[in-house]
């Protein structure tokens, strides 16, 4: 039976909006651009394309870290083709085909050329990015009061011990195995939201990595991470959103398994077999570390936590700009249907 997973390649992060599409579709024949002001319509577009392809093909949805309502493409892996939105287009594509949906519709676009809504959202989104980065200074001094705690002995045995849990007996892999860089989640218009539930579901074995801000549980994923990968085996490797140069989760398919950083804001605990908790703070953090700074982590948290609220906030406004220019698009079925039919015979090119 066909497979379908969803997750992001675009997030609204401490370092501005970040795109990992390219390393999810290297060796891809085609990249179809979708071209319109509209994300409305270039959501509807792809919602058709998955449509099609569901009942008989894998595929892989691309949410869009703008909100719930639209979507940044999808991607046929066995054909080797992704249907996207622009806003996620780059000159790294290989055989990049641009479609501009306005040579098939009707619709007038002009309200989408104002110019004040347009300055009004790309303000707010801004303004959200310098709010997180003033929130990823905060969490920085969080870390600094665990690092100085840390015993680095005792987490690299850790991370040497899951190798070899997650590694014993495995044949190696391909010769050229690759490694897919995603989000699992990011911060929107709608919040704060995640994929994770649907992402582990049907796999075997999951470590829920538990620990403070700074006690490594990154940088014990990226060693599994490489381990795995060094091993032959392709790896999905789950950034988090709000510094994307943090690991949040590794999953690896082939292996069965995933570890991901099961910390507020995405926390999760243990309900079946085959899951385990793994805590960093508790195996490498000297005891009392949380009682002996306890005032200064509280403060520290609240900064950063309010920094992080009002980026949402932000967030938020540039989405409400962006559905009060929406909601003048009308979406006629016969103009997606046609448009579906043109993409669908390219595919089949």
């Amino acid at each position: 039976m066909p497979s379908k997973i969803g997750y992001y390649v675009s997030g609204n992060t401490a370092e501005g909006f970040v795109n990992f599409l390219p390393t999810n579709t290297t060796n891809f024949f085609h990249h179809i651009i979708l071209k319109h002001p509209s994300h409305t319509l270039k959501s509807a577009i792809i919602q058709e394309i998955i449509h099609e392809y569901e009942p008989t093909n894998d595929i892989e949805v691309l949410y869009s870290s703008i909100g719930k309502e639209f979507l940044d493409g999808v991607i046929i892996r066995d054909k080797k083709v992704a249907i996207i939105d622009e806003r996620i287009a780059t000159a790294a594509l290989n055989g990049a085909f641009e479609i501009n949906l306005s040579l098939f519709t009707k619709d007038e676009i002009l309200s989408f050329e104002s110019t004040d809504a347009i300055t009004n959202i790309e303000n707010y989104t801004q303004q959200a990015y310098e709010d997180f980065w003033k929130g990823l200074k905060v969490h920085d001094d969080l870390e600094e009061i665990y690092i100085k705690e840390m015993d680095f002995d005792r987490a690299n045995e850790m991370a040497d011990e899951y190798i070899q849990k997650v590694l014993k007996d495995t044949p190696n892999g391909k010769q050229d195995p690759a490694v897919f860089h995603r989000f699992f989640g990011t911060n929107t218009k709608d919040g704060v939201v995640n994929v994770v539930p649907t992402l582990l579901n049907g796999l075997t074995s999951k470590y829920f990595i538990k620990g403070r801000a700074g006690t490594g549980k990154s940088t014990f994923m990226k060693k599994i991470m490489a381990a795995c990968n060094e091993h032959g085996y392709d790896v999905e490797l789950y950034h988090c959103s709000f510094d994307p140069n943090s690991i949040d989760m590794v999953l690896v398919r082939d292996l069965d398994f995933c570890v991901f950083d099961s910390t507020d804001p995405h926390e999760y605990f243990p309900e079946k077999p085959g899951e385990e908790i793994i805590d960093m703070y508790k195996e490498a953090v000297t005891s009392g570390t949380d009682e002996k700074y306890a005032t200064d982590i509280k403060r520290l948290n609240l900064d950063y936590k309010s920094f992080m609220k009002k980026g949402v906030q932000q967030l938020q406004l540039a989405g409400e700009a962006l559905i009060a220019l929406e909601q003048q698009v009308l979406i006629d079925p016969k103009e997606v249907e046609k448009i579906k039919s043109f993409i669908l015979n390219k595919i089949i090119e």
